[in-house]
């Protein structure tokens, strides 16, 4: 891998999201997903070349010791339909845990707890305590939110309930999945198990990492026989995926902040994969979210070498400054020398990257991801791993019928070198 890349960050910044579009109808928007997992159409793109499978095949795509890492998020029933006494109806779109602001202990929490949320027709809650009715078991229950603080558009409120459960189970008794936007309907009982990846597993995200979905539990059993390497990571996927890029030069946009859950174990293969890095395909990132996560993990290492102490925050354009270059297995040692000093076997932590035309990808060799919408830091962060020719992947899918987006079809992409 060459190190020796210096980054013009000024010119990186100036790119045109303009550039970065294609004319996408409505009609080729999956608004929902096929009968089967692995029915979707899979997009295979290597050196240059293209190929058209059925997702089901893609066992023969791998190989033994070759790396393939999810990201085992779950999505949480973050929409709630809240009344006020007046009897206006008004939905809350839990975001992020304040208090407490873990994760884990916040789905813990029995009788209170706080979040940051986006609230609809907020211009009709003045004050007061608006309700949700929700059953639990058989019995009803109340659960109660009270306004503390609004900052832009989120607003910071105030869970609270008498029911002896979890937060974690009054979401999921009075909450609903919350399906893009893009799709212009409303959750059904099937989005409960298709808008959820079968390894899903902590709880956090409001959108699912949409590249697992096409997963089957056979599939991973045979790709497991086959000798692949599976490990998992976690990313809370935010609202913030859906943002549309408004500024004319990405320059102009400011990417939001998504949480981390990496296990030193993961930290120790990627460690042992370094070793064999080289033009074969090694590390295989399933969806953006994975691929975010572990290239923001490489900028970790590489900022505790540097001698930083906040290293588990990776900025959006910081580490397009880092002057000097180490290599991956430099970055994961330095990882390891700090789960050793701290005893600790979790490293917590949040990054903002924006991966753009002219990254350099550290860590992967190649990741599954879905269709992108146009103008998107998604499609962005493809034409990274690719160039330009995200133009002639994207013509060939809208060319041979392949569904877009959220629960549409897959493609498989080799990082151009």
């Amino acid at each position: 891998m060459d190190l020796k890349i210096k980054y013009n960050i000024e010119e990186l910044k100036n790119v045109r999201i303009e550039d970065y579009t294609y004319d996408l109808d409505e009609e080729r928007i999956a608004k929902f997903p096929l009968e089967n997992r692995s029915s979707s159409n899979l997009l295979i793109y290597k050196n240059g070349n293209i190929e058209q499978k059925v997702f089901s095949d893609v066992s023969s795509l791998l190989n033994r010791d070759q790396l393939l890492v999810f990201n085992d998020t779950k999505v949480i029933h973050a929409r709630i339909f809240f009344k006020k006494q007046s009897g206006a109806n008004l939905e809350v779109f839990c975001l992020e845990p304040r208090v407490p602001s873990d994760y884990s202990l916040n789905f813990a929490s029995k009788g209170c707890c706080v979040w940051s949320c986006m609230v609809g027709n907020l211009k009709k809650w003045k004050e007061g305590t608006i309700v949700c009715d929700f059953k639990y078991g058989s019995d009803t229950y109340v659960l109660y939110a009270e306004k503390l603080k609004q900052e832009g558009g989120e607003v910071e409120i105030k869970f609270t309930w008498e029911a002896d459960i979890s937060f974690s189970e009054v979401l999921e008794s009075c909450g609903k999945i919350p399906i893009p936007p893009y799709l212009n309907r409303e959750s059904e009982a099937s989005d409960e198990i298709r808008y959820q990846t079968v390894y899903s597993k902590i709880e956090g995200s409001v959108a699912a990492p949409t590249a697992g979905l096409h997963f089957t539990d056979n599939i991973l059993s045979d790709l497991k026989l086959k000798g692949v390497d599976i490990e998992s990571l976690t990313l809370h996927v935010g609202a913030g995926t859906f943002r549309p890029v408004k500024s004319e030069n990405i320059g102009g946009h400011n990417m939001h902040t998504e949480h981390i859950i990496i296990k030193r174990h993961l930290v120790e293969v990627l460690r042992n994969y370094a070793e064999k890095k080289n033009d074969n395909i090694n590390i295989i990132a399933v969806g953006t979210t994975s691929v975010r996560t572990l290239e923001s993990l490489y900028w970790m290492g590489v900022k505790r070498l540097l001698g930083e102490n906040v290293f588990w925050e990776v900025g959006q354009w910081e580490t397009y400054m880092v002057d000097k270059q180490y290599s991956l297995r430099e970055s994961m040692d330095s990882l390891l020398e700090w789960f050793d000093e701290t005893g600790k076997d979790v490293l917590q932590a949040q990054t903002t990257i924006i991966i753009v035309p002219g990254y350099k990808y550290r860590v992967i060799d190649a990741m599954f991801t879905n269709f992108h919408q146009p103008q998107s830091t998604l499609l962005l962060l493809v034409a990274a791993a690719v160039g330009d020719d995200w133009k002639k992947i994207y013509r060939y899918a809208l060319d041979n019928n392949f569904r877009f987006l959220s629960y549409g079809d897959s493609n498989f992409l080799k990082i151009k070198k």
